[in-house]
């Protein structure tokens, strides 16, 4: 019978180990993301999709309408219902539906977006 031997880990170093995933980890949520130039900034609001208010304005998500939430992973609108939030969007240029957004992290609220009104990063909530 074959044994494998037994090989002790310090609590010192799962503990660098766990640091150093961590540090990772929250470089890469800290990273901003290159939008569109077409992108606009807006708060959306899904009331029930696909209807949904931006800037406080009935409108609508496009069918197959592409949302991406602050990890930059793909997210459905129905999880998103009765939440307030700030994002880049892109609409389908033959309806005028929202067709791309993005659910912005509060370092990328910081920045501009042009061709938007400037916000205080307070007034999307």
């Amino acid at each position: 019978m074959h044994t494998t031997p037994h090989i002790p880990i310090s609590s010192a170093f799962r503990l660098a180990v766990a640091a150093l995933l961590l540090t990772a980890s929250g470089l890469a949520l800290a990273q901003v993301r290159e939008f569109p130039a077409n992108a606009l900034r807006g708060k959306l609001q899904v009331v029930q999709p696909p209807d949904i208010l931006l800037d406080g304005k009935a409108d609508r998500l496009a069918p197959g309408a592409r949302i991406r939430n602050i990890t930059n992973n793909f997210t459905v609108s129905g999880s998103l219902v009765g939440q307030t939030l700030a994002v880049n969007y892109v609409r389908e240029p033959s309806t005028g539906m929202v067709f791309d957004v993005w659910v912005l992290t509060a370092d990328e609220i910081a920045l501009p977006r042009p061709n938007t009104p400037k916000r205080r990063w307070f007034e999307f909530f």
